[in-house]
């Protein structure tokens, strides 16, 4: 029989050897830039969170609110700190210059952009808002089918709290770019509600019992006056508007002071014998009998 050998060749590691080598060469090379560059990022850090609170305490003192505060504290330290990474990244990597790294973040940016133009929206909104105030927290606004309590203004969205104590998300691209009802931006709001008498009452006397009946009510401001105009003449009565103002203009003012007007002029029109009709129907019965062609 034919025996069959094997011959093991012995392994060269001498091309390994010098790689590690010269990897740990260039680490060691290296090591004084990337200490550097650790350094010199603590550095922008430290000025980062120092300039940060110096913007915060500025516009604290200006009178702006606390949610600006934060936002442009946030944004000045991001920026610090980002352009502190770049100054690191060079000197860590003395083959990277800044025109090529800027040339690299341009094109980033741009994709960047694309990919978040809504977040970067909502931010843009957010400090646009906060900058301007059309509303403030605690303010009661409406905005398309949402209304409530003005809660928090934050960078992306505002959190607004309903009257049925529901929290809504509304972004702030949203409430900059569409309308927005602030019931709370003044210190009086006016109201108003409807009530009808008789055709056969007369309206003047029908004003001075509804004008005496709410002035005496708390709430309801003098200045302006109460009003009482004819609205419209119904099927069954004269519509009177009786307009008023309360303050403050909160929605639990405004739902309790047309509560209260609608009791005491109800009660007051009673008092005077003034009718407020309701719909009525009448239904005519036809005596005659109806006759069939059967019946010849």
């Amino acid at each position: 029989m034919r025996e069959f050998g094997f011959r093991l060749e012995p392994v060269d590691f001498t091309d390994v050897i010098d790689r590690v080598q010269n990897i740990f060469a260039s680490l060691f090379l290296a090591l004084p830039n990337v200490i550097l560059g650790i350094a010199a990022f603590l550095l922008f850090w430290a000025i980062s969170w120092l300039v940060a609170k110096l913007v915060g305490l500025a516009v604290r003192r200006a009178g702006r609110p606390r949610g600006l505060q934060v936002v442009l504290s946030r944004l000045v330290g991001w920026g610090i700190l980002g352009f502190g990474l770049l100054v690191a990244l060079t000197i860590i990597f003395p083959t990277i210059t800044p025109a090529s790294l800027f040339g690299t973040l341009g094109v980033g940016g741009i994709v960047i952009g694309f990919a978040f133009r809504d977040i970067f929206q909502n931010l843009l909104s957010g400090i646009l808002i906060l900058f301007t105030r059309p509303f403030r927290i605690g303010d009661q606004i409406v905005s398309n089918d949402h209304e409530g309590e003005v809660v928090d203004i934050l960078v992306r969205a505002t959190l607004v709290r309903t009257y049925d104590n529901r929290q809504v998300v509304i972004p702030n691209s949203e409430l900059y770019t569409k309308r927005v009802v602030v019931n709370t931006a003044y210190t009086t709001r006016r109201l108003s509600v409807e009530v009808g008498i008789g055709y056969d009452d007369s309206i003047a006397e029908a004003r001075i019992v509804i004008l005496k009946a709410i002035a005496a009510l708390p709430g309801i401001v003098t200045e302006p006056a109460p009003t009482v105009l004819v609205s419209s003449l119904g099927d069954f009565s004269v519509i009177l508007e009786v307009r008023f103002w309360i303050s403050p203009p909160d929605r639990r003012e405004a739902v309790e002071a047309q509560d209260q007007v609608l009791e005491a002029i109800k009660r007051s029109l009673t008092a005077a014998g003034i009718e407020m009709p309701f719909p009525t129907q009448h239904i005519k019965f036809d005596s005659e009998p109806v006759r069939t062609e059967s019946d010849g």
